[in-house]
């Protein structure tokens, strides 16, 4: 009975190691089989290139099919200087505005110092254009101008950095008068006019005395509903309006409204007049002056000497009597006058005309 236990138990044994043995060889002569059936396969498709040889030439392939897709990506996609950006309206309220200024009249600064304080962002002519936003208005500023240098030199210094804290789209243009004959602010106005539409669409025509800075930058200088007189409280006049129907110094209307009266008399030789005239054709046309209030509207006036040729016309006063009159005739729509230069430099356009002189 043990013997017949001992013979199985080692047939059991023989017969596992046969087995193992031959699985042994089953898998030995199977990977071969695989190795050789794969080379073979490659080496057909391949010819002398071996298996890492092809994997490496697969790579680099695709690699340089990402690199021309992600170039002809770039090509199609637009630049950051090619895309345009529409700009939106600037505020009504600017907000770099500081409110009351010191206005110090420097007889020691001179036209370099000007330039180098206040050329930069300024385009040839006295042009400026805010850069983040489209202003709301096109605004002329016009100065009748005849000797007065060193004033134009302090107006510059401190208006153009107001206009550019106000967000203005503007150009200054000084409009000289030629020789030395009677001086006629209201003709040279006239003359401004017509020479800024020359050069660009404006729809508002502010209109200054070169002597005149204000004293608060919330004083904007642009249009409104009605023609709007700035210039309210001059220290000359101790910060006060002179009188109800003053229209001096600095002023605003809109195109629409300069044609409605028919512009400024042409008439008015002299000092004197002129102001009370254009006054009188605001509400001759059914329109009031607006103002605004008493502190935001001071002005400091640079001390001068009354020009030569500029004395008071004794005419003056009674042309006053006629204007409702003499304003269909007297104005735009009347005027003559020739252009004898233009000068354009980076803070303003200089224009020196030849008005004629009094009839």
């Amino acid at each position: 009975m043990a013997g017949n236990f001992k013979r199985l138990f080692n047939f059991l044994v023989l017969f596992s190691f046969v087995s193992v043995a031959c699985f042994v060889l089953v898998l030995f002569y199977s990977r071969r089989s695989f190795v050789v059936i794969v080379s073979e396969k490659h080496i057909l498709t391949l010819g002398n290139k071996t298996f890492s040889g092809m994997v490496k030439e697969q790579v680099a392939k695709l690699l340089e099919r990402r690199i021309k897709a992600s170039n002809k990506s770039s090509e199609m996609a637009p630049t950051p200087s090619a895309v345009s950006l529409t700009l939106g309206p600037c505020p009504e309220n600017p907000p770099d505005l500081i409110g009351p200024l010191l206005v110090e009249f420097d007889f020691g600064r001179t036209w370099e110092h000007v330039r180098k304080e206040v050329s930069p962002l300024l385009q040839k002519g006295g042009r400026f254009k805010p850069k983040d936003c489209v202003a709301k208005q096109k605004v002329a500023i016009i100065i009748p101008f005849r000797n007065r240098h060193e004033h134009l030199k302090h107006w510059l210094y401190y208006l153009h950095p107001i206009l550019k804290r106000q967000l203005v789209d503007y150009g200054v243009y000084v409009i000289n008068q030629d020789g030395e004959g009677v001086f006629n602010r209201a003709k040279l106005m006239n003359a401004g006019y017509v020479e800024a539409l020359k050069e660009y669409d404006y729809d508002c025509f502010l209109f200054s005395d070169v002597d005149l800075v204000p004293l608060n930058d919330r004083n904007l200088y642009r249009c409104f509903d009605n023609p709007r007189h700035l210039a309210i409280g001059m220290d000359k006049f101790n910060f006060d309006l002179p009188y109800k129907t003053f229209f001096g110094g600095v002023a605003s209307l809109y195109k629409h409204q300069y044609l409605k009266i028919n512009g400024f008399p042409n008439t008015y030789w002299g000092w004197g007049g002129e102001d009370d005239d254009i006054y009188k054709r605001i509400v001759l046309r059914g329109m009031q002056v607006s103002r605004p209030d008493l502190l935001t509207g001071r002005y400091r006036m640079i001390k001068h000497q009354r020009d030569a040729h500029n004395d008071p016309n004794p005419k003056n006063p009674d042309k006053l009597f006629q204007t409702h009159w003499t304003m269909n005739a007297d104005g735009i729509n009347s005027l003559k006058y020739t252009v004898k230069n233009i000068e354009k430099d980076i803070l303003y356009t200089f224009i020196t005309v030849d008005i004629g002189s009094p009839e």
